[in-house]
């Protein structure tokens, strides 16, 4: 054992063994999962200035990804952005069993703690990925995700 910490070669092996590898999305994927984020945004009645935001797309670049998203050339952030809007929507769909409020609780005024009498919708349009991400941690927690 006290050869192996010593020999990088052995140390970087054990290493490599432990790492979790996470594939990127393909082009398709990408453009898929634009779709049906787009599709949950309209559902939640979101405005095209609020999809933009929350999406992290510029006025003119979220026009170019609407109209065709197989075009779409998407940084980390905005990939991250749609996976949370997607994992949002699960959770959703988990914890209400009608679409009224699987697509109504994004504007329904919520005064629990964090919300603070906002709506999440109004949260998340603020465009800040911090609140993207602590919108969906609380929203997952009531499906009894880890918070």
């Amino acid at each position: 054992m006290l050869a192996e910490l010593n020999d990088p070669q052995a140390t970087n092996s054990k290493i490599a063994d432990t790492e979790t590898v996470v594939s990127k999305p393909s082009s398709d994927q990408i453009a898929t999962g634009l779709k049906v984020a787009l599709n949950i945004l309209d559902k939640w009645q979101s405005k095209e200035e609020q999809k933009q935001a929350i999406l992290g797309m510029s006025r003119s670049t979220y026009y170019k990804c609407k109209a065709n998203p197989k075009s779409a050339r998407l940084s980390q952030d905005q990939v991250e952005r749609i996976s949370y809007i997607l994992n949002i929507h699960q959770a959703l769909r988990i914890v209400f069993s009608n679409p009224e409020n699987v697509y109504g609780f994004m504007t329904m005024v919520n005064h629990n703690p964090y919300f603070e009498g906002q709506t999440p919708l109004a949260l998340i349009a603020t465009g800040r990925f911090g609140t993207l991400y602590e919108v969906f941690k609380r929203i997952d927690a009531m499906r009894g995700g880890h918070c």
